[in-house]
């Protein structure tokens, strides 16, 4: 069989969309298709999505691609790897059926249940056991608060799955968890990834019963089934690859394979990595976790909760005047808002903007941080919140990055991929608040998608040369160099961003407590 007969599927099951691409084994891109995933928020720092629109969304790409690329191309794909978002709770009965909508990582009501936890182990001993802060949106709290307020489903729960899990389960009909997302559970012992005895009495339950057996990354865990080829137009018999999370997959798919290689994934999160020759300090605010790329011993991981987020939250809410604006002159919203944020000076005139819509992750850990605007007179204008929504999750991603410096992991450069990069305004910002060249990667390089194929490939012999793989499929759309006149504005505004924040912090964590309270009387 000619190399060119070889063809590899990569998926993510992300946030707001579930998306895919059928490669050839160099770099043609033959089909693609996506489907939008839709977020239920039942309450107050709740989120949920129907594992059932998962499956369906999958299976609807699935069959797209294999109509696009035709049976031939079908018949000779060698592999396929899905990623996801993370971390998740899905619980199934015994025949794999979910018992109720999966919490994804934005939920955020089980902050209780992660006091509880942090105590009852002690902080530093829950640090030192899961290499990362205690945080709601891990999995932990999640199964304690399930398992205290709805005991009848949690009685009913043979596993609880990850997202990308689940649709690898319905394709092969094989329960597994990915080593990456069980790694990032909160539920598993870093230092020997076996799941935490110490952890799961916390919780009150046997991780070695609810969870599956963690399996390699590029670990094959089944093949295709009949009954998935059928639903899904694919050909039975396919290997199926363990997966990662689209954190982990976001490494492979920007091309982060040599010491000093930085990259964010920006989408409705931002997912910012680090490739680092050591692990780094577990007490510090970023983690480190072993990286499967080789020459990659470990990498910075450290995830923004709202950044694209933020921009759609700004869009909706304040951008009635890009929209009018976008409509009469026949442009997209975002390119509105990025025209409207270019006229504005670096500093946004004195406004600030904090992105913390849902709390932050990396680098505060904190589930009761609030966005906020800061620093309004009479004089302040609408540009100039647009573009200070831009600088602010810029400075967020500056909070990372420093503290990833901190811990040792020195960036040269960032890559940017995702919906993100798509602004040049925004890249430009980010550059010069960094003080770094921005590499802004081509629309395939860039794609978690990408990154699950690179994953694949490597797991079946395909690509046995990551780096060099890299190297050959890779394209760099534009450098961005930084602008030293904004670099010097924000050098002397990155205090205030950090120190404001810091004076409010016990404020905002008694405001949310009364908010709470007013809202359980209500």
């Amino acid at each position: 069989m000619n190399e060119a007969d070889n063809y590899i599927i990569g998926m993510d099951i992300g946030t707001t969309n579930t998306k895919a691409m059928l490669m050839s084994q160099h770099g043609d891109i033959i089909a693609s298709a996506s489907r939008k995933n839709h977020l239920i928020v039942p309450g107050p720092n709740m989120a949920e999505e129907n594992a059932d629109e998962w499956w369906q969304n999958a299976r609807d790409v699935f069959r797209e691609i294999s109509a696009k690329a035709g049976r031939d191309v079908i018949e000779h794909v060698r592999a396929l790897s899905i990623s996801s978002q993370t971390v998740t709770m899905l619980p199934v009965d015994r025949n794999g059926r979910p018992l109720r909508n999966a919490l994804i990582w934005m939920d955020v009501r089980s902050s209780k249940e992660m006091h509880e936890i942090s105590d009852k182990v002690t902080h530093s001993r829950f640090t030192e056991i899961t290499g990362g802060q205690p945080d709601a949106g891990f999995l932990p709290n999640k199964i304690l608060w399930f398992r205290r307020n709805e005991p009848e489903l949690f009685a009913k729960t043979y596993k609880i799955l990850q997202c990308s899990s689940y649709i690898n389960f319905m394709l092969t009909g094989v329960y597994s968890m990915d080593i990456d997302q069980a790694n990032r559970s909160q539920c598993m012992e870093v230092h020997t990834l076996n799941w935490s005895k110490e952890i799961g009495n916390a919780v009150g339950v046997d991780f070695d019963e609810l969870l599956p057996k963690p399996s390699l990354t590029t670990e094959i865990i089944g093949q295709v089934t009949r009954s998935a080829a059928e639903e899904t137009g694919l050909t039975e018999g396919i290997p199926v690859v363990a997966g990662c999370s689209d954190a982990a997959a976001s490494v492979f798919a920007t091309g982060l394979c040599r010491q000093g290689d930085a990259a964010e994934s920006s989408g409705t999160s931002s997912l910012v990595f680090v490739a680092s020759p050591v692990r780094g300090d577990l007490s510090l605010p970023v983690t480190t976790r072993p990286c499967a790329i080789p020459g990659v011993p470990y990498v910075f991981d450290a995830p923004i909760s709202t950044s694209g987020a933020a921009v759609k939250w700004y869009l909706d809410a304040m951008g009635q005047e890009e929209k009018d604006y976008a409509k009469q002159m026949g442009i997209d919203p975002y390119t509105a808002l990025n025209q409207v944020a270019e006229a504005v000076p670096a500093g946004s005139n004195g406004v600030l903007f904090f992105p913390y819509l849902m709390g932050e992750r990396a680098p505060l850990w904190n589930s009761h941080a609030k966005g906020m605007f800061i620093g309004m007179s009479l004089s302040t204008e609408h540009a100039d919140f647009t573009r200070a929504m831009f600088e602010g999750t810029a400075f967020a991603l500056r909070h990372v990055m420093t503290e990833i410096s901190h811990a040792g992991g020195h960036a040269k450069s960032l890559r940017i991929t995702g919906g993100g990069a798509k602004s040049r305004e925004w890249s430009r910002i980010k550059s010069s608040m960094l003080r770094m060249p921005v590499y802004v990667l081509d629309d395939k390089s860039g794609d978690v998608p990408f990154g699950d194929i690179l994953i694949a490939g490597h797991a079946i012999g395909l690509f046995p040369d990551i780096p060099a793989a890299v190297d050959e499929i890779l394209k760099v759309k534009e450098i961005i160099e930084p602008n030293e006149q904004w670099a010097d504005i924000y050098d002397q505004v990155y205090p205030y961003y950090i120190s404001l924040y810091k004076d409010l912090d016990e404020d905002l964590r008694c405001y949310k407590d009364t908010v709470n309270a007013l809202n359980l009387h209500r």
